[in-house]
């Protein structure tokens, strides 16, 4: 089965609005990236695994550009990241990392999403011991055994490698990110797509999700990720 986190989806959004708030949400998290580790991508890994996926979800290159040159001068908006955490529907665990520029708002916000799909929100380390904060490459290749030694040669603490029908995935702690993405980049090459490069919360265990509580979860969800300061939402909910 292997540890469950969240895949990039195909197709993020359906509708015109639905794609244009989407390109907010990455033009918004480009920004802070480049802002704070330099609009390089070549001298930040963090930046440029962003843009590959914004790519692979089909940003239009001036939104792109856009947030690169407004990172890129002088003052600009100053969003800092917030995160919440608590329960949904069925009991199920949540994390939702923001982006905000107004933390009052941003709380009221996300309280009142929770309030309204039949949540609770909890306080700060509420469900965080239940999660895995991890680095995760996934890409297509079948010898395992020669990446985990690359990683080992790189002095990469690996949590966990899984290779499963042609595709390796590797979890690494979020502080080793970096060293993993380089000594992968060079064991792999530079034109290796990795189809997941990014960090995330994993749960540690799931928590089913039934009956009228699957349509209520699904809500819940479309509630949250609707908030423009809401960048990820990450939970341990299995629908059943």
């Amino acid at each position: 089965m292997g540890r469950a986190f969240q895949n990039r989806k195909d197709s993020m959004a359906k509708t015109a609005a639905a794609k244009t708030k989407v390109y907010s949400k990455y033009g918004r998290e480009i920004y802070v990236v480049a802002k704070s580790g330099g609009a390089d991508p070549a001298g930040n890994l963090s930046l440029r695994s962003l843009l590959d996926r914004a790519k692979k979800d089909q940003v239009p290159s001036h939104v792109i550009e856009k947030a690169l040159d407004k990172a890129q001068g002088a003052g600009g908006e100053d969003f800092e990241v917030a995160r919440y955490e608590g329960f949904g529907p069925g009991g199920c665990m949540m994390i939702v990392d923001c982006l905000t520029d107004n933390p009052t708002r941003t709380f009221n916000d996300v309280r009142l999403c929770f309030n309204k799909g039949g949540g609770k929100l909890g306080t700060q380390g509420t469900c965080m011991h239940s999660f895995d904060h991890c680095a995760i490459f996934r890409f297509e290749g079948s010898d395992d055994e020669a990446v985990l030694e690359a990683l080992m040669m790189a002095d990469v603490d690996v949590t966990d490698i899984e290779s499963e029908d042609g595709v390796i995935t590797v979890f690494t702690p979020n502080t080793e990110y970096g060293k993993a993405k380089t000594a992968l980049t060079e064991e792999l090459g530079d034109d290796q797509d990795f189809d997941t490069d990014e960090i995330q919360f994993v749960p540690q265990s799931t928590s089913p999700v039934v009956g009228e509580d699957i349509e209520q979860f699904q809500m819940f969800m479309d509630m949250l990720e609707d908030l423009d300061d809401v960048q990820r939402v990450f939970h341990n909910a299995e629908l059943e």
